[in-house]
């Protein structure tokens, strides 16, 4: 069976020092199955592009392009940038990995070397599995998770490990209709494609992660973010249909980008 064309999704905002920490944890072991890397730079205020390009000429070998956002579009808008452009390269699978050093790609090395994520539509990384490791995760958090994980399962009718870990995998067939391109741009992205698993019938699985927080500068507010996932759930639990809406605050007919 023919190997599937593997991107390498990286969305960055602010990560100067974690970046390169990323993309360094990028080696032989991984790269065997990855046929390109982006990252797309969310017009960054530090040094983060900077260090992308630094890092890119110093590994001349390794398959990265730099994107910049025309616009400031948010987490969820930098997700359509790379879908479009797993779309239009005609890639198969494509891999989202947070430029922020939280997540492990090598968590995802069985998911890729036994080719779990063929015969689903996704594979979400889950930080909440008996088998995911956290570092530096408070447990108050960590409750906190697990009951919105649990208000999710009931509303979608399946269990549900994490709303959004921040590494994910996505068959790129199941991209094509472009469903994901009304929801949010921010960092309730995540969460609406979740729902959206349910509402079209998507096949997922989940898969268990570790997750650390060191030197990370978290982008959430935790108050305001809590009520925006439940009223997310609860206008889907009232109306299913609502995740065909607008959910944007700028909507936009084009995401678009220059690369550097």
């Amino acid at each position: 069976m023919k190997r599937p064309r593997i991107l390498l999704f990286i969305p960055a905002y602010n990560c100067e020092k974690q970046i390169v920490r990323v993309l360094g944890s990028l080696d032989e072991k991984i790269m065997r199955y990855i046929d390109e890397v982006i990252v797309v730079n969310n017009r960054s205020t530090d040094g983060t592009e900077e260090a992308v390009k630094d890092f890119m000429k110093s590994h001349t070998y390794m398959p990265v392009r730099l994107f910049r956002n025309r616009d400031n579009y948010g987490l969820g808008g930098s997700h359509k940038v790379a879908f479009e452009y797993a779309i239009k390269q005609k890639f198969d699978y494509i891999i989202v990995l947070h430029g922020d050093d939280q997540g492990d790609i090598h968590d995802f090395y069985p998911v890729l070397k036994r080719e779990i994520y063929r015969g689903y539509d996704c594979v979400l990384g889950a930080r909440f599995m008996l088998q995911s490791r956290l570092e530096g995760y408070s447990l108050f958090r960590t409750a906190g998770n697990i009951v919105y994980n649990f208000l999710y399962a009931l509303g979608m009718g399946t269990r549900v490990f994490d709303l959004g870990s921040g590494l994910n995998m996505y068959d790129v067939k199941a991209l094509r209709t472009r469903f994901y391109m009304q929801f949010p741009d921010n960092l309730m992205f995540n969460c609406t494609m979740l729902l959206a698993v349910s509402y079209y019938d998507l096949t997922m699985r989940f898969f268990p992660v570790s997750w650390r927080e060191t030197d990370q500068v978290s982008n959430v507010k935790m108050a305001s973010q809590s009520m925006k996932t439940l009223k997310l759930l609860f206008d889907y639990m009232d109306m299913k249909d609502s995740i065909r809406g607008e959910y944007r605050d700028i909507p936009r007919t084009k995401y678009e980008y220059d690369e550097i």
